[in-house]
């Protein structure tokens, strides 16, 4: 059967991977124990991306690479965050204000890892730019979780009320983001008028195909993370208003180029890049880019992924979140603690597992583009990976603390240390994270 024919891939129905398929250990889970089936997520979204590489591949007319799903590799990629050093010392991954933060009747789970995100926090709870910590704290403290989600997400700023389960269950958000398909992928009427451009290779699948990458945090870059390690040439573009996260660019952006573009004075240059782009990797907001001002029409047959915290339908399809406010928000953090003390996966596994999953989707609107020139967009969203884990009925009440990530499984640049890639086949990144912003915006010369 080829790619084409496949196209529809039960993605959900694939998270689960044969024993055959797993190296041995005598306890492939311990570093993602967790009540829910984290590991079996994390295991089936790697395993995910090497099926799709090898539909491509099949599509280019290569053989097949024999892949292997290592334990300890993919427990490592996931709690990559744990392993990075840089010059010798581990990084912070919260800020003061992000947090869970008891409330007047239960918790609140708050994101304010980037200065606006904290000053639109402290604006939600009526607050200074400069209020200091123990005042929020204590003005959350006499707060209701409810009020403080609404009025977080009335001035743009990021706050959810702890829920269990069940209450996230009845709430008409959570039957949008559990609808659909894990991995959704829908053909658009454009169709490319020549076969686009390929220069694949075994263990090089994607070489040739640009992709532009418009996306931060952790989701969408560790996509188009992936998308590098087969072979594309990524090109990141960063809005110059919008600080970044030093560590957590250093984490996702190896093998990718960075450049500095304000796309609302220069959205010629946007769209002159993406006339030549085989594929737009998005985490904007649903509308975000039409909003301002640019459009993805500009190139049959494009592939666009687009990753999102929500869904893109449903009364909160324009929030903004991060992974921890989604296992907040849908009960996972009181299933992994408590309701009197909630808790949390013992990674980003919402954010890594929607990563790999959309670059599979991705790579397999590739493949059957190759057949057809029809453009696709391919969805995700941290909320619809999160209901799989909740619906899924395997869970481990009683389990062992999650054990730390072998350091052993990891590079070093230079006074860098991150994790290897989770696709055991390749020991490292084509280069380290490049300099924020410091690339032209243009595509790099290829090089035979």
């Amino acid at each position: 059967m080829n790619a084409h024919a496949r196209l529809v891939h039960d993605y959900e129905a694939g998270i689960g991977v044969p024993a055959s398929e797993i190296t041995h250990s005598p306890d492939p889970g311990s570093n993602l124990a967790a009540t829910l089936p984290v590991w079996s997520l994390a295991a089936g979204s790697v395993a995910a991306v090497a099926a799709a590489a090898n539909r491509l591949r099949d599509a280019h007319g290569l053989a097949p690479v024999p892949h292997r799903i290592d334990p300890e590799r993919i427990t490592a990629a996931f709690s990559s965050d744990s392993l990075l050093r840089a010059n010798g010392r581990p990084v912070s991954m919260f800020a003061d204000l992000s947090g869970f933060f008891p409330t007047f009747d239960g918790w609140v789970r708050t994101h304010a890892n980037y200065p606006h995100h904290r000053t639109r926090l402290l604006a939600a709870l009526g607050l200074p730019e400069d209020a200091p910590l123990d005042l929020a704290v204590a003005h959350i403290a006499m707060s209701r979780a409810s009020d403080i989600e609404d009025n977080a997400a009335a001035a743009g700023a990021i706050a959810v009320q702890v829920r269990t389960e069940d209450e996230w269950a009845a709430s008409p958000q959570a039957h949008a983001a559990a609808s659909g398909p894990v991995v959704a992928m829908e053909p658009r009427q454009d169709r490319a008028g020549a076969q686009f451009r390929s220069d694949a290779t075994p263990f090089q699948p994607l070489r040739g195909v640009r992709v532009l990458d418009m996306t931060r945090v952790i989701a969408g870059p560790v996509a188009t993370r992936t998308l590098a390690l087969l072979g594309a040439e990524v090109l990141r573009v960063d809005p110059p208003w919008l600080p970044e996260i030093p560590w957590q660019y250093a984490d996702t952006c190896q093998g990718k180029h960075s450049a500095v573009v304000d796309l609302r004075a220069q959205s010629a240059v946007f769209h002159d890049l993406l006339a030549s782009a085989d594929v737009l990797v998005s985490g904007y907001r649903p509308g975000a880019l039409e909003h301002a001002g640019l459009t993805t029409a500009v190139r049959p047959g494009l592939v666009h992924g687009r990753v999102s915290a929500w869904g893109e339908s449903g009364p909160w399809g324009a929030r903004r979140g991060f992974d921890s406010i989604v296992q907040a928000a849908t009960g996972i953090s009181i299933l992994e603690g408590a309701p009197s003390v909630p808790g949390a996966l013992p990674a980003q596994a919402l954010d890594h597992a929607s990563g790999y999953l959309l670059a599979a989707g991705v790579i397999d609107a590739l493949a059957a583009r190759t057949y057809d020139g029809i453009g696709r967009d391919v969805r995700v969203s941290l909320a619809r990976t999160a209901s799989w884990l909740l619906t899924h009925p395997a869970r481990t009440l009683q389990h062992s603390p999650a054990t730390a990530p072998n350091p052993e499984l990891t590079v070093r640049h230079g006074a860098l240390v991150t994790a290897a890639p989770a696709l055991a086949e390749y020991p490292d990144y084509a280069w380290p994270a490049p300099q924020f912003g410091t690339g032209a915006p243009a595509w790099p010369v290829r090089t035979r």
